[in-house]
């Protein structure tokens, strides 16, 4: 799977002159929509010249500003394509490998590629977040991955206090905002086909002085407009549906971060659930 276009850029950004950042930060700000215009357009926005324009594009990887347009509208149509589409498309490539190897070796790169485009500063910042316990967590997701929040919502809620799950109804989490305030921190899952109240949710949490930590796709979440983070994850497959190992290795792995920060916080609290398991008899003990 090739790079995407904002990948390339900020891969690049360190090797950029001063006013090739000044034209990426353009781009990147209302990527991808910033660059399907004229070469001239967007080389006045930026307030650069053309011939700017044209060097960065063939600095990240394009032989011209058409060749990088091209780019763009190949991405915007893969982040809007629904799962017939989808499927379509891995069918009428799909080479004759079975199923098994060919999902394995998908996942796998998207796990490589995951990995590879995380900023380890970044990264670390947002478990740093994450674990001050002077700031309420709020989490949530959409139709796909909302089971991925689940499952983030029952583990940091056992490894910190005031950690709270928010359905992603639009019934539902204006409750949620109602209490949020300066500080807290909205975790956000949203990933292709991306969810209007999660843009919504992300827009208003801000204005209350929240921060938003969003676990989006390749594509990104038009939620990055208001994240103070945003963690890229691959998600294609040769499937209807696009596979989130990566997000869940990425989910995890924030868990194991954020519980090593806060470890004799959480190894009581852990302590005092288990004492509850044992006098409820909710699982079975062998010995």
């Amino acid at each position: 799977m090739e790079n995407t276009a904002q990948e390339l850029i900020k891969r690049a950004y360190d090797t950029l002159t001063r006013a090739e950042r000044q034209l990426a930060g353009v781009i990147l700000e209302n990527y991808p929509t910033s660059g399907m215009g004229s070469i001239t357009r967007l080389a006045e926005k930026a307030d650069v010249s053309t011939p700017t324009v044209a060097r960065m594009v063939q600095k990240i990887g394009y032989s011209g500003f058409p060749e990088f347009q091209e780019a763009l509208r190949a991405e915007v149509e893969a982040a809007m394509s629904d799962p017939i589409a989808k499927h379509d498309t891995w069918s009428r490539d799909a080479p004759d490998a079975h199923i098994l190897n060919r999902f394995a070796d998908s996942v796998l790169s998207n796990i490589r590629q995951t990995l590879a485009g995380i900023d380890v500063a970044t990264f670390d910042r947002a478990t740093d977040m994450l674990a001050d316990k002077s700031r309420r967590v709020f989490v949530t997701g959409g139709r796909i991955t909302h089971t991925l929040s689940e499952y983030f919502h029952l583990h940091m809620q056992v490894i910190r206090r005031d950690v709270r799950h928010i359905r992603s109804t639009s019934n539902a989490w204006p409750h949620a905002l109602l209490d949020m305030e300066q500080g807290d921190i909205v975790v956000i899952y949203d990933i292709r086909r991306y969810e209007n109240s999660a843009l919504r949710l992300a827009e208003i949490a801000t204005a209350r002085g929240a921060e938003i930590i969003l676990i989006t796709d390749q594509w990104q979440s038009p939620v990055a407009a208001f994240a103070a983070i945003t963690l890229n994850c691959r998600i294609e497959a040769p499937s209807a549906w696009d596979s989130t190992v990566a997000m869940m290795l990425l989910t995890e792995t924030i868990i194991a971060a954020v519980q090593e920060k806060n470890w004799d916080d959480t190894r009581a609290r852990m302590s005092e659930l288990e004492a509850m398991f044992d006098r409820t008899r909710i699982f079975r003990k062998f010995v």
